[in-house]
Order: C-alpha cells, then sequence, then structure tokens
C-alpha cells in the first residue's frame, strides 16, 4: 500500500471528510492534502502525520493557485489527484493537463451540470475526468440520465459513496431550550439548513403553522439567512407566530438537534445526504423529510423516520402529527435512526469503498 499515493485537494473540508482520510491514511495510503490554512481540521491531519500544504484558491480561475497544484504533482508523483469542491476541480483539472495522474472529482447535490453549460465541461464533463465519486445514489442516477444527442457521461466514471460518520461525534450534551422560553414539556421541531429556494423553508413554516392550535409544540429555525424578511413576514401571518423560535446560525446547532423531538429538511429539489438531518439522526432525533434527492436513501420510510413528498406541505403537516400524538412511536423511529448511522452510514464504509476505487484506478494507470 506504500506505493498509492494520493493527492488530495479541498478547501476548508468538514468532519466526515477529514474522518475518512484519517482512516484511509491508518490503512496505508499515501496522502498529501492541500487545503485552506484556516480550516478546523488542518490540526487533525497534522498530529495524524498525513502531510499538509496551505492552499487559498481566488476562484475557479486561479493561475497562481494551479500553479502550485500542478508543482505538487510534479514533486510528489501521486497515481491520483482526488478534488473536492468547485475551485479546486477547476484548478486541479488544468493542473492535470499533460499529467498521467488518475482524477477523482466529488459531487454532492443532485443535477445542475448540462452539456449545454460551456463551464461545465472543464469540471463534470472533462474527458479528463477518470471517477466522479458521488454522495448519494440519487446523485448518480441524475448524472446517467444526462444525455444530448449521442453525448453522456459513461457509466463506469460513475461511483457512489455515501460520506459516513461516527457516534463518537455526535456527544454534545443537549442544549438547555429554556434560554429561548421553550417549556421543559413542548414538542419541538428543528429545521436546520442555509436557506436557499430549493431548501422549502417557505412550505415548512406553512406545513407547521397548519397543526392544530391546541398542540404544545415549538419550531426552532437554525442556519444562515433563516431572519429574511420574507421567512419572517410569513411567520408573522401564521395563526401562532409565537411557537416559531429563529435562532439563525448558531455553533451550538447540534446541542440544539439533540433537545429537539424531530428534524425537519423540506428540500424540494436537488438535495444530496443532507448534513443537518444525519448528524440529527446520529443524536437520535427523528428526522422527517422529503423524497428529493437523496433523503430516502438516509431514511427509511416509517423506519428510522418519515419521507414524505417534496413540495406537499400538507403531508408534512400530517407527518408531524402522528409524531406528536404518538410520542413512544417518534422516540423508537429516533433510536433506529440512530442505529442506521452507525450500520449503513459509517465513516469505515466510506474509508473501505474510497480505497477499493484508489485501487482499481491505480491498476488502470
Amino acid at each position: 500500500m506504500a506505493d498509492l499515493r494520493v493527492l488530495y485537494v479541498t478547501e476548508r473540508g468538514d468532519h466526515p471528510e477529514t474522518g475518512n482520510l484519517l482512516r484511509l491514511h491508518e490503512a496505508g495510503v499515501g496522502l498529501k492534502v492541500l487545503c485552506r490554512p484556516d480550516s478546523r481540521y488542518v490540526g487533525w491531519l497534522t498530529d495524524a502525520g498525513i502531510p499538509f500544504e496551505p492552499l487559498e484558491l481566488a476562484g475557479k480561475r486561479d493561475r497562481a493557485g494551479t500553479r502550485i497544484i500542478a508543482e505538487h504533482l510534479d514533486d510528489y508523483r501521486p497515481q491520483i489527484l482526488h478534488l473536492m469542491r468547485k475551485r479546486t476541480i477547476f484548478n486541479g483539472l488544468a493542473a492535470a493537463r499533460g499529467r498521467s495522474v488518475k482524477v477523482v472529482l466529488y459531487r454532492g447535490i443532485v443535477g445542475n451540470v448540462s452539456f449545454l453549460y460551456p463551464p461545465d465541461w472543464f469540471s463534470f464533463l472533462n474527458p479528463r475526468v477518470d471517477r466522479i465519486v458521488c454522495v448519494a445514489e440519487a446523485v448518480r442516477q441524475e448524472f446517467l440520465r444526462l444525455r444530448l444527442a449521442g453525448l453522456r457521461i459513461p457509466r463506469k466514471k460513475l461511483v457512489t459513496i455515501h460520506k459516513g460518520h461516527d457516534l463518537e461525534w455526535y456527544r454534545d450534551p443537549p442544549a438547555d431550550l429554556g434560554e429561548f422560553g421553550i417549556p421543559a414539556s413542548s414538542f419541538v421541531v428543528n429545521c436546520v439548513a442555509n436557506v436557499r429556494p430549493r431548501k422549502g423553508l417557505p412550505l415548512f413554516i406553512d406545513a407547521c403553522a397548519s397543526l392544530p392550535a391546541d398542540l404544545d409544540v415549538r419550531f426552532l429555525l437554525i442556519g444562515r439567512g433563516m431572519d429574511a424578511p420574507k421567512l419572517l413576514e410569513r411567520i408573522a401571518k401564521s395563526p401562532h407566530p409565537e411557537r416559531f423560535h429563529v435562532l439563525g446560525f448558531r455553533d451550538d446547532a447540534p446541542r440544539l438537534m439533540a433537545a429537539s423531538d424531530v428534524s425537519v429538511l423540506p428540500s424540494l429539489r436537488r438535495e444530496g445526504l443532507p448534513r443537518s438531518i444525519i448528524e440529527s439522526m446520529s443524536y437520535a432525533t427523528t428526522p422527517v423529510v422529503s423524497d428529493a434527492g437523496g433523503s430516502p436513501e438516509l431514511v427509511e420510510h416509517e423506519r428510522s423516520g418519515l419521507v414524505v413528498p417534496a413540495g406537499d406541505a400538507g403531508a408534512l403537516t400530517d407527518a408531524l402529527m402522528r409524531l406528536y400524538r404518538d410520542r413512544d412511536w417518534c422516540r423508537e423511529l429516533g433510536e433506529n435512526a440512530r442505529e442506521r448511522i452507525a450500520s449503513d452510514f459509517n465513516v469505515e464504509m466510506t474509508a473501505r469503498k474510497t480505497l477499493e476505487l484508489y485501487r482499481e484506478l491505480a491498476a488502470e494507470a
């Protein structure tokens, strides 16, 4: 394994990404990581003995950044170049031009790639790409449906590898919701997302507003953009605006998830493998998701949570009512959700499948 060398280029990275790197390193993969020096995970890499070099890309066309990646390719001579984010993909592919290294890209959302959009030919449609790692099968299937005349992405290029987690990462104690004036008896539903049109926040507000007036229920809106004027106006017009607690971005979001009974992600389209729902499931908080993108791969309907049709506010209201009326079942679904992360979405599985991919590509070299 010592002769298997990978140049891994990302930006700030995230927890599951870094956990996967640590396990690949333990398995004997030769890694060199390029990422932003302000990443909170740099210390994890250096403590583990993984070579790290700072790289801060100014955009998708950063000549200095491309040159730095090319220099590392020439110096380190890896068999595989693994590119994780949009800027790294454009600059990394430019750096790989004329070099024999195998190129792996990461894709975390469904769709938004087209043969008719020229920039995509410099990223996911680039013939220079050897594999695209799809975070969910829904992402892979969308790539397979992508066709124009005789053009399509070869099936062999596409592989699904879920981002795995470790329950040991999720041990924060539940937050005291009394800080927000929420009684301990309340049934608490959170929605954690950075607000974008595809996330379906207006639908979430409408679904919650439709719950009967006599319920002891509260809603936490957590994430950037939750205080957008249009959302606040929608809440103000609801029958019980006092039920909503708009918290915005919070460093302690995991503790708020752990203190909730239910986590909702009402995505309308293009969802990958939602991290907020994975984190909630890891705290045994029952997930309710739409059937958009990869969410149904994560949540088994009526086994480890509930899945509702995307865009159907009435179905979401009904799902919340079912869980409110049957608290024991709600807790059972939450425990099953936690077990599902441990058994089917763990970081060891991600590392194993990534290693298999690396070996396959090295054998093709």
